[in-house]
């Protein structure tokens, strides 16, 4: 399923979500600006589990760190960057109308570093660099999801050799999608953590981040949609 957009209005401009969007935007425009030294950006700004680890082990902090936050601007190709903004857009504005501006930023990137945090747990001596935003978009998506299970998402469907557009409850779309990620983790288990390219465990970290944060951040208004609203 490929969410296009959500029946969910806002009542604030999402700053924050647009400005982590541009700077996402800017950051991919340099790497391809780079040509063939990006792999060496990968390495040295991705998270990179045995450097991040081996950083820690010897009292380097700010070497650990870096990589955590910049890793989460950086991305591996079009369809990444495309499918990361994709759902960033569709869902971040209606978590950051309920967090608030700072708070929301604050959440964003904690659930971006608890994912990372998750992915070197499972796989510490991995020398693979990854990037990418999917970890704190992981979040947001937990938070949507446990604020908004009800909002309408315009989804496309592919049934077979057609492709089925249909509205569903963001609780179907975002709950399968979590599901995708999860067993997908649970196989990788057997091999790689990012077999295939993807850090499942980054995802499953978020998510898990956004569902423990979402409600000690979220504003005291309640939600007009949503669990919390009888």
């Amino acid at each position: 399923m490929i969410p296009l957009r959500d029946r969910n209005p806002t009542q604030h401009t999402p700053v924050v979500n647009i400005g982590i969007i541009v700077a996402n935007i800017a950051v991919f425009l340099y790497q391809l600006s780079r040509g063939t030294e990006v792999e060496s950006l990968f390495f040295q700004f991705g998270v990179v589990p045995i450097d991040v680890v081996t950083a820690i082990s010897q009292y380097e902090l700010g070497t650990a760190i870096l990589p955590l936050f910049s890793s989460m601007f950086m991305h591996g190709g079009w369809l990444h960057i495309g499918g990361n903004m994709l759902y960033l857009w569709i869902f971040g504005d209606n978590v950051e109308d309920r967090l608030g501006h700072f708070r929301y930023l604050v959440f964003y990137l904690l659930c971006g570093l608890i994912a990372s945090a998750l992915h070197i747990l499972i796989e510490p001596a991995s020398e693979v660099p990854t990037v990418g935003a999917s970890g704190a978009i992981s979040g947001v998506l937990a938070g949507y999801l446990l604020m908004f299970p009800k909002a309408r998402v315009v989804t496309v469907i592919p049934v077979f050799m057609f492709l089925q557009i249909a509205e569903l409850p963001a609780l179907i779309v975002l709950g399968f999608w979590f599901v995708i990620q999860f067993f997908s983790g649970l196989v990788s288990l057997s091999g790689e953590a990012a077999a295939g390219g993807v850090a499942w465990w980054a995802h499953i970290g978020g998510f898990l981040a956004g569902l423990a944060l979402v409600i000690p951040f979220r504003k005291s208004k309640p939600p007009t949609v949503g669990f919390f609203n009888p």
